[in-house]
């Protein structure tokens, strides 16, 4: 299993733009849900959705990233908006 650090590095190297102008981003593992739980907060605001694991080892192998770029894209622009 990847570790909480490497999935961030691939988050912000598909969303440059988080960690930037004010948002900031925490990923940690949820034995509870099964799944890592992906935070977003700005502004003191705060949004999270869960990345299933398989998901998101499939990312972190290069195979597909389309369910996690989906997921913390939705996230990234609605935080935006707030």
């Amino acid at each position: 299993m990847m570790t909480k650090e490497e999935l961030c590095r691939k988050i912000t190297t598909i969303y440059p733009d988080i960690g930037v102008c004010g948002i900031d981003l925490d990923v940690d593992y949820s034995d509870e849900k099964g799944a890592w739980v992906v935070d977003l907060k700005q502004k003191g605001h705060h949004l999270q959705t869960y990345l299933e694991s398989d998901d998101a080892q499939r990312c972190m192998d290069g195979k597909q990233c389309i369910s996690l770029g989906f997921q913390i894209g939705e996230l990234v622009e609605n935080i935006k908006k707030i």
